[in-house]
């Protein structure tokens, strides 16, 4: 299906201007002569875009920003819009989107299920142009809801001859620490007629290898709770009432505190195939026919090290920043009565990414004036784990329980660790921090498997009258989503240090130090100059069979998705006269039914198992589950366009559409998820689940644009536009407090259960109600056989100064997992699922210029959008209730500073996007969490040696710009990853 006419004379006659200017000029021609609001980027010649990913080079377009992983541009947001819910199609063809997203994240268990297209997974040098639909039309496939962005690749016949291009870079990642210093990029493309132009060939090819380090920090979790009476939470006080709270709360004021802050540092490496053969015949000049193959291949690793404070509270000293509608504890401070543990965590990360598609065209211009299109397609698309032992992740916990006194500020808005050890008792004794200290915790291992397949067929007849032409036809789309996931956790040496020092002991010389703190270059870091690094994957197997007496606890789910979508369509364009002046009107019509098929195949969770204070384990009974459902619906999706030329060079256009976005896959499987509590609930815990609808609706949007465009030049425009976007169907999060499979709370503290009893006897004796405390009186009630006489002597007998010594709590954690009893209450839990329950309004300004200074070679491009929602997130909402905001609105704004002269092209570009939010109601604190402002200077320069040879340098991040993501109020630090530039030179050479 042609998306878009091809501006590429192929007459010898027309001169095709190449480079820089070339390519705004083309990109220029298509958004004045396309139906709609349509913006373009075209390549510069064959085999060079303007940038070396795609979705770098789409932010440049108005109304489009980016998601960055890892520093490159991954996938796309559009006026608001999300990644899923903007439809990506090859030469006009729906493509899968598989992605387990799981390098560069904060967390291990990363299932995807989305319809995010990763633009990293296709090297731009295949491709000829992107052509961005921001207006609907009845003739494209639905699902852009923000937009349609089309990847138009080369044909043969298209640009009759031969001619190819080869290409090489070294790039540079400054960032990279323990990889190769300096990795190859090499593309080549080849195109081939016979002399009869009615035979052709074109092949593609690329690899690329990138080897980088990141240096991040983060919060696990805040969490949130409502101060009744200028007081805390009593499990975050020391019962004497010794803990020092500066600025508390106010009553009534919501207050949050972090469960843990955590240093990272990571190897990556990625590596990237792509190919594409294209074979088109043309037996007779009315008949064009076109088969071709892509693949695409994306390998991706990342060995992650940590090291983590995590606060077993009460604190000693509290600091809040209480300016805000949120209290925010900005500084924390624990004594340790004896020892814990620091973390460091070891974790291996690995996906592979596959699309395959071979698809066919037939274009028979069967009458004068009347042509038929056939188009045909199966594609796939895979992604899983990766990693040498096949999974997703492998994460092994792994700790020196040596940590007499800790602290974190967070003061900076970042978190600055500081901690004092003692290595007497559990170390080595040798008085520092090394790998003698290392005790094993637990082994885990996630695995997320994704298969897409798309089976579509398109049939249209287009009739061309003098002035206008009427495009008819039917589009049927089958496509069907599985997703295969495995979670594992095995005991080692336990929370509480069964077999301390047993790392060296298993896995000797495995585990290496290293300096933490010397890789953060920008961000503020506190105390980590010693810390270690491992293959996770060579550390889990040695230390699973020193432990092969304690199970695996295995979780597992088969998801499948069939979704079906027949259409029919119609499209009317005619050129006239409007008041005297040229005008085009486009309008059209689009049917879809759409039919979904849900099934899920998951583990039936048997229990919670309370392991030690905060760390809970959810059981599976080995049984399994089938559940199923389905949904349908159908839409009337009508388009009008009109466009006229007020004058010779300004141009008028409005535009009406109607459409639709599908939510993810992921939301729309059968399955239930029941997630551990992160603290026992009776000191505040939040418990949470999630349910999915196979039932929920796609949103529907009627959309209204206008602009003003104004060509003054060949190369130069002033364009703004107004845009309008009524939304209904949106989907929220909602949450249902409700219990799940059955399942029983131990920790509630409900009278005449154990945890009651426990609690009973922290208030008698006046000690900490922590969860230390909590946890080993409740053992030793389970430990006595429920006489609480006993286990209260026990407790006592053990006490130092009113405290249990942490060499205590870790003995009774390390003998004793607390199940659930048939008198604890059934637990309760903050159950997620998706529904369709809101409607929003988005609305925006896109403002561009483009002008180059005459024949000076000298010019710019720059444009600035305006976005704005009616629903903004409430930072002091009631952590209890859901709240419903429109999330990725922001501001976005690029300038381009250009020279191109005397075979010297340069290109200076500035793309910035303001705070936006990014996810809402999250943990069970219904919480958002916000993406800070980030802006970026990107360089490129390339000279021309001679008419086939050209150089190149590229600078991409030149001054090392970082991230920042805060949960609910700036102050509740997040998220930072720190970035570096990193620099390509290279070569080219045309024939």
């Amino acid at each position: 299906m042609a998306m878009a006419q091809d501006d590429e004379a192929a007459d010898d006659d027309v001169i095709v201007i190449t480079g820089i200017r070339g390519a705004l000029d083309r990109a220029m021609d298509v958004k004045r002569n396309s139906n709609g609001v349509v913006d373009a980027i075209s390549a510069e010649d064959i085999g060079k875009f303007p940038d070396t990913n795609l979705a770098e080079s789409l932010q440049r377009i108005t109304g489009v920003s980016i998601n960055r992983v890892n520093g490159e541009g991954s996938e796309i947001t559009v006026r608001g819009f999300g990644p899923g819910f903007n439809l990506v199609t090859l030469n006009g063809r729906t493509l899968p989107t598989a992605e387990v997203s799981a390098i560069g994240q904060r967390g291990n268990y990363g299932a995807g299920g989305g319809r995010n297209f990763d633009f990293s997974n296709l090297a731009s040098e295949g491709v000829s142009a992107l052509e961005v639909y921001k207006t609907g039309q009845s003739i494209l496939p639905s699902g852009g809801l923000g937009a349609t962005v089309n990847i138009a690749t080369r044909r043969p016949l298209d640009t009759p001859g031969a001619e190819g291009t080869v290409a090489i870079k070294a790039m540079m990642d400054t960032s990279n620490e323990n990889g190769d210093d300096i990795t190859p990029e090499i593309s080549g493309l080849y195109s081939w007629t016979d002399d009869s132009e009615r035979f052709g060939v074109s092949l593609f090819g690329a690899y690329s290898r990138r080897d980088s380090g990141a240096p991040t920090m983060q919060v696990n979790d805040w969490i949130v709770q409502r101060s009744e009476d200028g007081t805390i939470g009593s499990g975050y006080v020391r019962g004497d009432g010794s803990t020092q709270i500066t600025n508390a709360p106010a009553a009534g004021q919501l207050y949050a505190i972090p469960q843990d802050s955590r240093y990272d540092f990571s190897d990556i490496t990625r590596e990237r195939i792509n190919g594409q053969a294209v074979v088109q015949f043309r037996p007779m000049d009315t008949l064009t026919l076109t088969g071709d193959y892509t693949f695409a291949r994306n390998e991706s690793d990342e060995q992650r090290y940590e090291q983590t404070n995590w606060f077993a509270t009460p604190f000693d000293q509290i600091i809040f920043d209480n300016d805000g509608p949120v209290a925010t504890a900005v500084f924390l401070q624990e004594n340790n009565d004896g020892t814990k543990d620091i973390g460091f965590e070891q974790t291996y990360r690995a996906t592979k990414d596959e699309l395959d598609s071979l698809g066919f065209n037939a274009e028979w211009e069967i009458t004068e004036g009347g042509t038929l299109v056939l188009d045909a397609h199966t594609s796939t698309a895979e992604s899983g784990g990766n990693d040498p032992l096949g999974n997703t992740a492998t994460f092994v916990a792994i700790g020196a329980p040596v940590n007499v006194q800790h602290s974190v500020d967070f003061r900076s808005g970042y978190p600055i660790q500081d901690y004092t050890i003692d290595d007497s008792g559990k170390g080595n004794g040798n008085g520092m921090l090394d790998a003698g200290d290392l005790g094993s915790q637990v082994g885990r291992t996630s695995a997320s498997n994704m298969k897409h397949e798309v089976d579509e067929i398109d049939l249209r007849y287009v009739w061309e009258f003098d002035n206008s032409s009427l495009t008819v036809g039917g589009n049927y789309r089958d496509t069907t989503m599985t997703r295969n996931t495995r979670t594992t956790q095995q005991d080692l040496g336990s929370w509480g240090f069964a077999n301390p020092q047993d790392v060296e002991q298993f896995a000797p010389g495995v585990v290496e130090s290293y300096c933490l703190s010397c890789l953060f270059d920008d961000l503020p870091v506190g105390k980590a100059e010693t810390a270690f690094r491992a293959d996770a994957t060579e550390l889990y197997p040695l230390l699973s069979a020193a432990y092969s007496q304690n199970s695996l606890n295995p979780s597992t789910s088969y998801d499948v998705v069939e979704e079906t979508i027949a259409a029919l369509f119609a499209q009317f364009q005619m050129e006239g006269e409007f008041l005297g002046r040229p005008a085009r009107l486009n309008a059209g019509i689009r049917y879809e039914e759409t039919e979904v098929n849900s099934a899920t195949e998951q583990s039936v969770p048997s229990g919670i198992l309370w392991l030690a204070d905060n760390d809970f384990l959810v059981q599976q009974s080995g049984d399994l589950q089938d559940v199923s459902g389905e949904g349908e619906y159908d839409h009337l999706l009508p388009n009008i366009d009109f466009q006229v030329d007020v004058t010779e060079n300004l141009v008028a256009r409005g535009s009406y559409s109607k459409t639709i976005g599908r939510v993810g896959y992921g939301s729309l499987f059968a399955s239930t998820t029941a997630n551990a509590p992160n603290r026992p609930t009776v000191l505040g815990g939040q418990v949470t689940g999630s349910s999915q609808n196979p039932g929920l609706l796609p949103l529907e949007s009627d959309n209204f644009d206008l602009s003003l465009e104004y060509y003054y030049g060949d190369t130069s425009y002033v364009s703004v536009g107004y845009f309008d976007k009524n939304v209904r169907n949106f989907i929220g999060t909602g949450v249902v407090d409700r219990n799940l499979f059955g399942l029983r709370d131990q920790t509630s503290g409900a009278a005449g259960t154990r945890s009651g009893d426990a609690l009973d006897i922290i208030g008698d004796l006046g000690v900490d109600a922590s969860e230390a405390n909590l946890f080993t009186l409740v053992a030793l009630i389970d430990a006595n056989g429920g006489n609480r006489a006993a286990a209260q002597a026990e407790f006592e007998a053990n006490l130092v100064n009113g405290a249990l010594p942490q060499s205590y709590v870790d003995q009774i954690l390390t003998a004793y997992d607390v199940s659930p009893a048939s008198d604890d209450p059934l637990l309760t839990f903050a159950v997620q699922q998706p529904i369709n329950n809101r409607e929003g309004n988005i609305n925006g300004w896109e403002l561009a210029w483009q002008h180059f200074f005459g024949d000076t070679g000298f010019g710019f491009a720059a444009n600035y959008t305006i976005v704005d929602g009616d629903v903004d997130l409430d930072p002091a909402s009631d952590p209890n209730e859901n709240q419903f905001a429109l999330v990725g609105l922001s501001d976005t704004a690029n300038f381009t500073a250009i020279y191109e002269n005397y075979g010297f092209s340069a290109r200076l570009a500035y793309n910035w996007r303001d705070t936006f939010l990014s996810a809402t109601n999250q943990t069970g604190d219904r919480s958002g969490v916000y993406v800070e402002d980030y802006g970026q200077f990107d360089l490129n320069v390339s000279y021309d040696v001679t008419d086939q040879f050209v150089v190149s340098f590229e600078a991409i991040n030149m001054t090392g710009e970082d991230q920042r993501t805060y949960h609910r109020v700036p102050e509740q630090f997040y998220y930072g990853y720190e970035l570096s530039p990193r620099y390509n030179i290279g070569a080219r050479y045309r024939f």
